[in-house]
């Protein structure tokens, strides 16, 4: 089993920062990929971003040059820089961990962009 606690999200002007932090605890294997997925009200879950334990990135394109996914291995933790936030940015962002056999999720942690 492998637990993830997520930061705090949080209510953020348009152009606003913000970091997410996902830090996985119980059997993590060495090998394994972490990430984000998001879900906006009304609408699927969508990917975010994601990086593989050898920090190989893959963005989403709406919020590729804005947001920035980086980990530490050593705490078992992710991170997910938010920069220059739009109002469609707004959703509730979901940590996940895979090690390619199981994926695990976090609770979900709400981003509220607006003004």
């Amino acid at each position: 089993q492998v637990q993830l606690v997520e930061s705090e999200g949080g209510l953020v002007q348009p152009g606003g920062a913000l970091r997410l932090s996902c830090a996985a605890s119980g059997s993590i294997r060495s090998i394994n990929v972490m990430g984000w997925y998001r879900q906006a009200p009304g609408k699927e879950r969508e990917l975010v971003a994601t990086i593989t334990s050898s920090s190989n990135t893959k963005y989403a394109d709406s919020v590729k040059d804005r947001f920035t996914i980086s980990r530490d291995n050593a705490k078992n933790t992710v991170y997910l820089q938010m920069v220059s936030l739009k109002p469609e940015d707004t959703a509730v962002y979901y940590c996940y961990y895979s090690n390619f056999v199981r994926t695990y999720w976090g609770e979900g942690t709400p981003v509220t962009v607006s003004s």
